[in-house]
């Protein structure tokens, strides 16, 4: 069975609009700051999706990527999620953090070869080093095991190799860990339960 064809939104890139390849998606939005995206099944959908802002199409077609299903009572929205998503695994990968009170993505960064988990690894350290920036204090959410750990104990265990097409990914991982064992903070860093919550908000819908 042949692979499924997808439509790519990008309404924020080097140039907005329906592409219906991952390639030609990546090269509107690689290395462009605050790119806003998402894949569709088909071309109609993404093509309703395009004629609306990002944020109004998912609060009105596909809410689970914004808010979560079911938040704890008294749930405090004054916090960030972080979540990455990677083509492959190894592959193009990416990742971003959304404040939920508002629902804006206020990072993001890639494509860039690499995993998932080193993706998550450095979305929170990222979300970290950003807060302390701005003197900012609220938890931060990733629904990812292994990046917690890897925060927790200031080194990413990955098992991806070293190699000039990874070099780039992996002077970041090196900035990241420098980063957490020179630097102190008292920032919650906790664990997203999807199962009871639904899809952390800065999932990126394309599962």
């Amino acid at each position: 069975m042949g692979k499924k064809q997808k439509y790519y939104v990008v309404w924020k890139g080097v140039c907005p609009g329906v592409y219906t390849s991952w390639t030609d998606c990546q090269l509107q939005i690689k290395g462009y700051e605050g790119a806003q995206y998402k894949s569709f099944d088909t071309l109609e959908e993404a093509e309703q999706a395009l004629a609306s802002s990002p944020f109004d199409y998912f609060r009105t077609h596909n809410s689970k990527l914004i808010t979560p299903k079911s938040l704890p009572e008294g749930f405090d929205k004054n916090c960030v999620a972080v979540d990455a998503a990677c083509s492959g695994n190894p592959g193009p990968m990416e990742y971003r953090g959304v404040y939920l009170l508002t629902e804006q993505q206020i990072f993001h960064f890639g494509p860039v070869y690499g995993t998932n988990n080193i993706g998550e690894f450095l979305a929170i350290v990222h979300a970290l080093a950003l807060m302390k920036q701005k003197g900012v204090c609220m938890p931060i959410y990733s629904d990812s095991r292994n990046a917690l750990s890897w925060v927790k104990q200031k080194k990413c265990k990955t098992k991806l190799e070293r190699t000039s097409k990874t070099e780039e990914l992996f002077r970041m991982i090196e900035r990241a860990e420098n980063w957490l064992k020179n630097n102190s903070y008292n920032i919650p860093v906790l664990k997203w339960e999807t199962d009871q919550w639904g899809e952390v908000p800065a999932d990126f819908g394309r599962k």
